[in-house]
């Protein structure tokens, strides 16, 4: 937004003055009490501690400084409060110019140019196929999804990745689960064996398989069987996980195999890297990277004593490999339950010569789904559990994606079922999307009355208050994703749609958008188009549709 150019633009021009080189971040934020301003920047209280002089002599000299760079009238008034703070207060023209903004950059507007360049892999959901995605899932999904919106939104190149567990001890216990469940089926008297996966889609996948193949595999050995039912299973889970996501408004450019990793001898490199390296040890004939000489608890064993690779021996080279595809930065967006995992991760990229800071772990905190005050326990392996296609089918796509984005990710979250399905104000999405539908109303109500189309000179003559408060929370909409993609916290768009929701329905509650003077007419349609397209935005971000009628 123009406010941040020209502060800092006023900033650099004091810096060179003062012969302060480097950049100073010049942080605008949004004071808690309107008559402390528009926007508050401490860059003076920054400042003073270098300069060694008081922090409101140096806020005044700045705020000189703002003055000069302010020749279009951007700012009504400046002020320093307490102890160095700046305080801005901006011009009605300035809150129309920038509405007028989102008349011509349209569904451009919030975006920048801040990744052009920067390479991205996003890394998530990465559910193991022993069963079909639940409502965690869920989360981790639309976590992933959003903020991988949010970065193409800011110019980052990304690539969506979903890393497949398709090998180890799990996927030769899905294999005798769909084995027994098929042998039963045939019937055969079989027991299920330890550590099987007990749930109903077992069963679902054993008679499906069966009505295409019958029963040749009855009279097999479970060793001439275990490779079919094992790749039969994990293949068809993934069939459905990718149905489920791809319902969900989810999609990767890469299914990236496990499998891969050791077939093609990815992991025996990394571990003869490490060797080299000098951050391998021997110990009870186990093989032991040294973690902990990199920050964690502890070291890792990577080569079990009877020669066999630990898992962690495999994500070390799934990361290895993530490295040397050339990406800027990764996020691995991991379950609550894998926060000890992220020490010894970061450990191994720095034991392989690696910057571990390049590599960005988000963890998704758990999820509780109620339903007339319950909450459900959730087990892939019992079989008792509430799967996301569940969810979809009881409230939509639209209600889960934006439920599960309305805390941080770092929080637990509650997911109401039954306020995801209420029609009224006091479900947020449907809030939110009624502004949508509600102003597309407007525009057929005027168009059915032949009133001529929107002009961005229309916001002229608008300068009551409440038009300006509707004005104030567009023009924060930049800012609030330049913040979400800082923070990598995508939740924050679904509190600005609801605030800005808000105090949309309150402006039409007491204001009229048709029947006023020609000209008043005119701009607030204009202003209520640039709602339109914010709102729009916004829920695209979140991969929430904008619906024109509801």
């Amino acid at each position: 937004m123009m406010t941040g150019t020209l502060v800092r633009s006023a900033v650099r021009t004091k810096l060179d003055e003062w012969g302060i080189e480097g950049d100073y971040p010049v942080l605008l934020e949004f004071p808690r009490q309107e008559g402390h301003g528009d926007y508050s920047t401490n860059i003076a209280m920054q400042l003073a501690r270098q300069l060694k002089r008081n922090p409101r002599e140096v806020a005044a000299d700045l705020l000189s400084a703002i003055r000069d760079h302010d020749t279009g009238g951007w700012f009504r008034d400046l002020g320093v409060a307490g102890p160095g703070f700046i305080n801005l207060f901006l011009s009605d023209s300035a809150w129309r110019a920038v509405t007028a903004a989102v008349l011509v950059e349209r569904e451009r507007f919030g975006s920048s140019e801040e990744g052009r360049g920067r390479k991205i892999l996003l890394e998530f959901v990465s559910a193991n196929p022993t069963g079909p995605l639940h409502v965690g899932h869920g989360r981790g999904a639309a976590v992933g999804d959003a903020l991988g919106r949010l970065l193409e939104f800011a110019g980052y190149d990304v690539t969506r990745e979903y890393y497949v567990n398709d090998v180890g001890n799990q996927m030769d216990n899905l294999g005798r689960s769909l084995l027994a469940r098929y042998l039963q089926l045939c019937g055969t008297p079989t027991e299920l064996p330890e550590n099987c996966y007990k749930g109903e889609y077992m069963i679902e996948l054993a008679e499906t398989f069966r009505a295409e193949v019958g029963d040749r595999y009855a009279a097999m050995s479970e060793d001439e069987a275990l490779p079919v039912f094992r790749r039969e299973a994990s293949g068809r889970i993934l069939e459905g996980i990718a149905a489920d996501l791809e319902r969900f408004r989810v999609s990767f450019d890469n299914w990236f195999s496990e499998g891969i990793l050791h077939a093609g001898g990815l992991v025996d490199d990394s571990v003869r890297e490490l060797r080299d390296r000098g951050e391998l040890y021997e110990s009870e004939g186990a093989l032991f990277f040294r973690s902990s000489a990199h920050g964690d608890e502890k070291d890792r064993v990577l080569v079990r004593a009877d020669g066999r690779t630990t898992y962690f021996a495999a994500d070390v080279a799934y990361h290895r490999d993530k490295y040397r595809r050339g990406f800027d930065v990764m996020f691995d967006l991991w379950g609550a339950d894998h926060h000890g995992y992220a020490p010894r991760l970061r450990a191994s990229m720095e034991g392989l010569g690696e910057d571990p800071s390049r590599l960005e772990i988000l963890l998704i905190q758990f999820v509780s789904l109620l339903r007339d005050g319950e909450k459900f326990q959730m087990s892939t392996r019992s079989g008792v559990f509430t799967t996301l296609r569940e969810v979809l089918d009881e409230v939509g796509t639209d209600a889960a994606r934006f439920f599960y984005l309305r805390r941080s990710h770092n929080t637990d979250l509650e997911f109401d079922l039954t306020l995801a399905k209420t029609h009224s104000s006091d479900n947020p999405v449907y809030y939110i999307q009624y502004v949508h539908a509600r102003i597309c109303s407007i525009f057929r109500e005027a168009v059915a009355r032949g009133l001529p189309k929107v002009e961005v000179t229309s916001l002229d003559l608008l300068s009551h208050p409440d038009e300006i408060a509707v004005m104030k929370k567009i023009a924060r909409f930049p800012d609030m994703i330049a913040e979400t993609v800082r923070q990598r916290e995508p939740h924050r768009i679904t509190f600005y749609l609801q605030d800005l929701a808000q105090t949309f329905h309150g402006f039409y509650n007491q204001h009229r958008f048709l029947g006023e003077t020609p000209e008043r007419t005119a701009g607030r349609l204009a202003l209520a188009d640039a709602v339109r397209i914010v709102v729009s935005t916004g829920l695209s971000l979140i991969g929430v549709t904008a619906p024109e009628q509801m």
